[in-house]
């Protein structure tokens, strides 16, 4: 019977899988960015481009934000009119419905991490 040696290196394998789900929570969070500004009310783009996707990577938390002064009443009041395609929840919908796909991101990410 011959013997087979195993050598576990799971500190490489923990911080590599932890550095492939931050770069897919970051790709995950760009993606939920973009389909947001594309619902984003708009009347001269400024909300739309004020956009941003940030990542803390030790916490592993992504934020989608809009720095206008009225992104929030925007974002809230259910009662504004907005253009076809454009709606309130802009940031809160996508996340939603985006989650599956930002799973898969960041899994794939993960799985990329672990070659």
């Amino acid at each position: 019977m011959t013997g087979a040696r195993l050598t576990w290196n799971g500190d490489a394998v923990l911080r590599g899988t932890r550095a492939g789900a931050a770069r897919g929570l970051r790709l995950g969070a760009e993606h939920v960015l973009q389909v947001s500004r594309g619902r984003a009310p708009i009347e001269e783009g400024t909300l739309e481009r004020s956009g941003t996707a940030t990542v803390d990577e030790d916490e592993l938390r992504a934020a989608i934000a809009y720095d206008t002064p009225y992104a929030v009443r925007q974002h809230e009041d259910m009662t504004l009119r907005h253009d076809a395609g454009r709606t309130a929840k802009f940031v809160e919908q996508p996340m939603a419905e985006e989650a599956d796909t930002v799973g898969e991101i960041i899994a794939a990410e993960m799985r990329r991490a672990l070659r």
